[in-house]
């Protein structure tokens, strides 16, 4: 079981964004987004894709985890990205002195070996769900409901960055942008806590006390993002 540890400081965030950037997964330019948007920054949590970041990425989640004092006890990642996660960070919090059960899906139920389509430990007590970002809550929603169909219970999603921007809606006269994130959706909808590394506006503060006027000319077009679409 978790148990409760003193606040980490938010340069635990700005020492996760400077990770981010250096590794590449975040990069600075212009990207269509799934809702139609152009960002002007793109988080991609697919290329921590060695095992010195991966390793490094777990020490993140697990000292914001320890850090914030959420209480569960088994960590669950959803396929795809969410396998990897959930392994990387129950062998970080083990080598911390919490050694938790971890569960995973997959997204095509077995019909023979152990069948099914959960593996790993059983599903029981509280859940945590660690991915990398909350994009629509689909895969939370699906989450929930093969925890809850388990006997067992989900508490909180565990991300890597809360991107701090309206979710979008389909209406009758086409897509238009909620009043909420996604993020918000999970805590006040489906009533789940979310601890999330780094915020939108840890980036901003990161670029606006960065040296390097190669990440700090994008500073202005990143402000202005957030105040179009942010939350």
């Amino acid at each position: 079981m978790m148990t409760t540890a003193a606040p980490e400081s938010d340069a635990l965030a700005q020492d996760f964004v400077a990770f981010a950037v250096e590794a590449g997964v975040l990069r600075f330019g212009e990207f269509k987004t799934k809702a139609g948007r152009l960002s002007p920054y793109f988080f991609n949590a697919g290329l921590f894709d060695d095992g010195a970041k991966l390793g490094r990425l777990a020490q993140f989640y697990a000292r914001r985890l320890l850090a914030e004092g959420i209480e569960f006890d088994m960590i669950f990642g959803p396929a795809y990205k969410g396998i990897t996660l959930a392994a990387a960070t129950a062998i970080e919090l083990a080598r911390l002195g919490h050694n938790l059960p971890y569960a995973y899906n997959r997204k095509e139920a077995k019909d023979h070996g152990e069948g099914g389509s959960l593996v790993g430990a059983r599903l029981s007590g509280r859940v945590l769900i660690i991915d990398d970002v909350i994009s629509a809550g689909t895969s939370v929603r699906e989450s929930i409901a093969m925890i809850g169909a388990a006997g067992a219970t989900p508490v909180a999603v565990a991300i890597a960055l809360d991107r701090q921007e309206r979710a979008t809606l389909a209406t009758p006269d086409g897509v238009r942008d909620a009043d909420h994130s996604a993020v918000q959706f999970v805590q006040r909808e489906l009533g789940l806590a979310v601890s999330a590394i780094a915020t939108l506006g840890d980036l901003l503060q990161y670029l606006a006390g960065e040296a390097d006027p190669a990440l700090t000319h994008h500073l202005p077009r990143v402000r202005a993002y957030r105040d179009r679409y942010g939350v």
